[in-house]
Formats: structure tokens, C-alpha cells, sequence
């Protein structure tokens, strides 16, 4: 479980202020917002890659300082949206996440390198594995790096617009891949720009707005609370079906 308490981030002044929620094993906790609000700096903050102004971060019951870097990359995979290029195969990127689990040898076991063949196979890569990662298109990519973040291997997921550069079938297959993930016991969270998306597909939605959070509850009761007009300036409708789209006002 990760826990945020009373959390303020920024840089030079807070764009959040007094944050406080807890995303529990098993289910996707979507954190949504206006541009510009600061819902990626607190995800950067929860993979402890932003300092806090104030409050603090707990991972399983533990300050999440407490953690050596090593560790800390055990028990938590933090998926970005913008990331460098390196000259590397696909195969060797994935391999990556199973550094934090290496010894001092560096090298992978067999239980390493099945554990990686599973995540490309579940993050459909497998056939991309000799391919040089800077030949791929930008939503490619984006699969490879989320085989990497599974191999990782940790009980949490941290992911910032993960749909970004995906085409709208490859949108589905990751937010079912996500939602299998979470049913496995992960703690998913993420940032999206996708409000239907985020609505049908997670089990908690939290909404910032104006420098807090403004709504932090499930989609159903969420779609009840009729906030889309004033922060996002969209009617959100839903369909016979259950599922959700947007309309202008």
C-alpha cells in the first residue's frame, strides 16, 4: 500500500498542497487533472523522485526515505512518460528491470531471464526482443518500457500516462494488461489525461483542481458527483453499456 499524507509539492512554490490518500493493493488508482496541475510531480514524488515540501510518503507501513535505492526499486516500478532513447535491444532494456535483484556477478539466473521472457510475453514485445530500441515507434517503446517496469518485479506500479503515443486498440490492451495486474494483487497508480479512460477502467479516481485534491472516490460515485463541468469544463455521459464518454458543454 502506498500512503500520501498531508503532501505538499513544487518547485520554487507548491502546486499541491495537503494531499492526502492511500492506494491499496489490488486496485488502479487513477489520478486525474487540468494541465499544469501537478498530479505528475506528486507521481514523481511517490516514486521518490521529487522532494516533498511537506508530509510524508509511507510504502508498506515504511517512510519511503527509509529505503536504499536498490531496494526501494524491489518493491516499486516508476514508468515516465518522457525518457531517453539509449542505443539498446529491446531484450536488453526489459533485462534491466531485474538489475535491483542482482548480486555483485550482475548476472541473470534462469529464474531471471524467465521472469523477463514473461513480461515481454505479457506486455506483447516478445517478437521485438533482438531489435534495436531506437528503431521502434514511440507507442512500441512505451510497451518495451512497461516489460520492463513488470520485470522489475514489484508489488507497485507507478505509471505517467502510460497510453501516450498508443494507438486507440494498444490503449485497450495496456489498461487490460493494468487491470490484470491489479487483480494479481499490484498497487497500480497512474496519471491520465483520458478522463473516460480513467473512469472505466479504474477502481479509485482521484481529481486535483485549483492546487488540491478536489475528489478521491470510485468512478460510479464520482460520476454522481457531476465535478467534470467545473474542472474540466466537459459533460461526462455514460453510455447503456456502462462505458463513459465525453462531450463538450
Amino acid at each position: 500500500m502506498l500512503e500520501v499524507q498531508n503532501v505538499s509539492v513544487g518547485y520554487d512554490t507548491p502546486v499541491l498542497q495537503d494531499v492526502s490518500f492511500s492506494a491499496q493493493p489490488g486496485k488502479i488508482t487513477t489520478l486525474i487533472g487540468p494541465n499544469g496541475c501537478g498530479k505528475t510531480t506528486l507521481l514523481k514524488a511517490m516514486a521518490r523522485q521529487q522532494p516533498l515540501l511537506a508530509g510524508k510518503i509511507q510504502l508498506d507501513g515504511r517512510s519511503l526515505q527509509s529505503y536504499e535505492c536498490k531496494e526501494l526499486a524491489r518493491h516499486l516500478a516508476f514508468m515516465p512518460q518522457v525518457r531517453t532513447i539509449p542505443e539498446i535491444s529491446v531484450q536488453g532494456l526489459v533485462e534491466h528491470g531485474r538489475f535491483p535483484h542482482l548480486g555483485f556477478s550482475r548476472r541473470l539466473t534462469a529464474a531471471d531471464h524467465e521472469i523477463v521472457e514473461l513480461a515481454m510475453e505479457q506486455a506483447g514485445v516478445t517478437a521485438w526482443a533482438d531489435r534495436d530500441l531506437r528503431e521502434l515507434s514511440g507507442g512500441q517503446r512505451q510497451r518495451v518500457y512497461l516489460a520492463m517496469a513488470l520485470a522489475q518485479g514489484g508489488q507497485t506500479i507507478l505509471l505517467d500516462e502510460p497510453t501516450t503515443y498508443l494507438d486507440t486498440a494498444a490503449q485497450f490492451q495496456l489498461m487490460e494488461l493494468l487491470q490484470n495486474l491489479a487483480q494479481q494483487g499490484r498497487t497500480v497508480v497512474m496519471v491520465l489525461h483520458d478522463l473516460a479512460h480513467a473512469m472505466q477502467y479504474s477502481d479509485v479516481v482521484g481529481v486535483f483542481a485549483e492546487g488540491k485534491l478536489a475528489a478521491f472516490t470510485a468512478p460510479s460515485q464520482l460520476y454522481e458527483q457531476k465535478i467534470w463541468e467545473e474542472v474540466f469544463q466537459v459533460k461526462l455521459c455514460k453510455a447503456l453499456d456502462g462505458t463513459y464518454y465525453i462531450r463538450p458543454l
